[in-house]
């Protein structure tokens, strides 16, 4: 029998499990420093004068990262790229001459995550199940909906995949919390990655696994999760430092810097948008006649230098911080642009105190669906990186009780339960 693989393509983080006919499923390193399980979601293709020199070919993951890093002139950084799927508007861009299309430039991140397993299981990878979430992220119809569905497919083909199957991806996580029960239990299941939030009821434990029936009582999601955090701090703390808010005098009439420029920059997989020469001249132009030119133009030069990537690092690091402390810092030193300030933990929630609300509604509307209440739930599986922002957590204690919550391997469940669901069929 081929070993099984499971492949969670994630917006921030990705990971690719095998699985084998004695249910043990195990999990492909990349070389980042120390080893690590996860995948950054991320491409990188050099500037046009070190691509055409050098020859370097386009990074992905961890490599992606270095060379952006290193970097004298900085290139062409994608992130978040899987946010795109669902949108019919993107059909394809150009970077150092060439045309690439959404399906292509995935492919590349895909290549790598079964190369990997290729070469350290010894496996062909000709099969795979996929992640999806419960609803992508921009969907606003079925049609959207199939459209993601068909590019990801496509892109798995170009990566050489040849039997595509897929499953959702709280639901794979629910495959992978199974493996630790030692008796049955209704489990709420919360996947939260970087553009989506999803929940799977589900009956899991040894009598679901005897008679081979399918634990999914029901799901949702919400296109809500880590990204949407991100750029609310982007939004309240650091965009005021690079001019929102504030004005400049165009013939004669004293105008506000245009919102839209700070919603682009706090949306990270539309922050190259900003490169194009129309908008560089018009921002320009507002820093000319600006009431703060400093800080237009701080924002010019980071656009500019593409340090969009490290300006995204600093604001995830604030949040991190937020975690663990009542108070995180926020540094942003790059060039010749240094923005610095702190975070306090209550701003913060009082900021994504509406997407909490909308996650809640989200779970309630599962619970309602299913005919379960909250008392009815055994355990509340909480799995991504933003399950340990603490407001996440309090929410899931107090509705259900704390003794319920449990968690673990957060950014690598899905790709070990989406190669345990693929035994069974």
């Amino acid at each position: 029998m081929e070993p099984v693989i499971g492949l969670d393509f994630g917006t921030t983080n990705s990971a690719i499990a095998v699985a084998d006919k004695r249910r043990q499923s195990n999990l492909a390193t990349f070389a980042a420093g120390p080893n690590t399980t996860t995948f950054r979601s991320i491409l990188y293709f050099p500037a046009r004068e070190r691509y055409s020199q050098q020859k370097v070919e386009t990074q992905a993951g961890p490599e992606a990262i270095n060379s952006y890093l290193e970097a004298d002139t900085k290139g062409r950084l994608i992130v978040s790229i899987k946010s795109y799927l669902a949108s019919p508007l993107f059909t394809s861009t150009s970077i150092n001459g060439r045309s690439y299309t959404l399906e292509d430039l995935i492919a590349i991140i895909l290549r790598r995550l079964r190369t990997a397993a290729m070469q350290q299981f010894g496996t062909s990878a000709s099969q795979v199940v996929l992640g999806r979430p419960v609803r992508f992220s921009g969907a606003e119809n079925d049609a959207d909906e199939q459209l993601a569905l068909q590019r990801l497919k496509r892109a798995a083909e170009l990566a050489g995949f040849q039997q595509i199957s897929f499953e959702l991806e709280p639901v794979a996580a629910a495959y992978q919390y199974e493996t630790q029960l030692d008796h049955d239990e209704l489990v709420l299941i919360g996947d939260f990655g970087g553009g989506t939030s999803d929940f799977t009821l589900a009956r899991l434990g040894p009598g679901r696994k005897l008679s081979g029936r399918s634990p999914v009582l029901g799901t949702s999601g919400v296109a809500i999760a880590g990204d949407t955090f991100d750029s609310r701090i982007m939004m309240r703390l650091v965009a005021p430092k690079l001019g929102l808010g504030s004005h400049y005098v165009s013939l004669g009439k004293e105008l506000p810097v245009p919102v839209w420029v700070y919603s682009q920059l706090s949306s990270w997989h539309h922050m190259f948008l900003l490169k194009e020469p129309k908008t560089m001249a018009v921002l320009r132009e507002v820093k000319n006649q600006a009431a703060e030119p400093e800080k237009v133009a701080a924002l010019v030069q980071i656009i500019a230098e593409n340090l969009g990537y490290a300006l995204y690092r600093a604001v995830e690091q604030t949040k991190v911080g937020l975690t663990v402390e009542e108070i995180a810092g926020f540094l942003f030193s790059q060039s010749t642009v240094r923005l610095e300030d702190s975070l306090e933990r209550w701003q913060f929630e009082s900021w994504i105190q509406d997407d909490i609300q909308n996650i809640a509604a989200c779970v309630r509307s599962l619970l309602d669906q299913c005919g379960v209440t909250p008392a009815d739930i055994d355990s509340i599986f909480l799995t991504g990186g933003s399950s340990f922002v603490p407001v996440v957590r309090r929410y899931f204690s107090r509705t259900f009780g704390a003794g319920k919550l449990r968690s673990g391997e957060e950014l690598t469940t899905v790709a070990k339960g989406l190669a345990l669901r693929a035994l069974e069929d």
